[in-house]
């Protein structure tokens, strides 16, 4: 007897497989697709591993200065110590949407990602500039008594200003951390050292997270730039209203801190 020749149906599906097989390697192959993806790859990384855990850190920051109001009966002005909460809310949402795949994916989908997160960090920065209001006007009042207590308050605030405002430098500069890794990127919103002379920079140098976030940390404690410089009106903006929140936070803060200790 001869073997049993293979079904028609089975023949089918073992060409379709090599087919899909083909294309798919084709595809891994393809060095434009690979560099298609290269960008959201690294954009990846760093929404994960450096984006996510700031702002986790400052969401940390101000738990520990709300749990530390309602055991010690601290007010912010007329404010109860919950008030320190608020932004958290936001910022857990923003934490998500960096770490977590499926939200990222979700929002992605919808093309909607970068303006949710912006959205967001317009959010928190307005709260923290609200804190910060309260803490002055608590100041007028003569109701800051405990440097100690005004030395948390005032930290938190400038610490939530310095990592919102690196993330806002982050996702703005030339269309976001995936725009301008891409061909044909927006043009600059910040001028770094090693785009006027790529000698100094590695080869294929790009900005990172902690790029901007150490534009905003210099920024924010000199009131001036120092590292890149803005070249567009709403970089020029972001900064200018970065300098205000951190002037009045270290100056009256940190100046009445001290006198309180003296």
């Amino acid at each position: 007897m001869g073997g049993r020749s293979p079904s028609p149906l089975r023949a089918d599906w073992t060409g379709s497989r090599s087919l899909v097989q083909s294309a798919l390697s084709l595809v891994r192959e393809n060095p434009r697709v690979a560099n298609e993806r290269k960008p959201e790859s690294e954009e990846t990384v760093e929404s994960r591993w450096e984006a996510a855990p700031a702002v986790f850190a400052v969401i940390l920051l101000q738990l520990a200065l709300a749990m530390v109001s309602l055991e010690r009966h601290w007010k912010l002005w007329k404010l109860p110590w919950w008030v320190w909460l608020i932004a958290v809310v936001p910022e857990t949402i923003l934490l998500v949407s960096l770490a977590w795949d499926s939200a990222r994916h979700a929002l992605e989908r919808i093309g909607h990602r970068r303006n949710a997160a912006l959205a967001l960090l317009g959010v928190i920065s307005l709260d923290n500039a609200v804190a910060l209001f309260a803490l002055i006007g608590s100041l007028v009042n003569g109701d800051e008594r405990s440097g100690g207590q005004l030395l948390f308050k005032g930290t938190t605030i400038w610490a939530t200003n310095v990592i919102a405002y690196g993330l806002w430098f982050w996702g703005l500069d030339r269309g976001g951390p995936v725009r301008r890794r891409e061909p044909n990127p927006p043009p600059a919103d910040f001028q770094f050292p090693q785009m006027e002379n790529p000698t100094l920079a590695e080869p294929g140098w790009h900005p990172r997270l902690f790029d901007y976030i150490y534009v905003s940390f210099t920024n924010s404690i000199a009131f001036s730039p120092t590292d890149a410089m803005p070249l567009t009106l709403r970089a020029k903006m972001l900064m200018l209203s970065e300098s205000g929140v951190s002037a009045l936070s270290i100056l009256l803060v940190a100046a009445r801190s001290v006198n309180i200790f003296k």
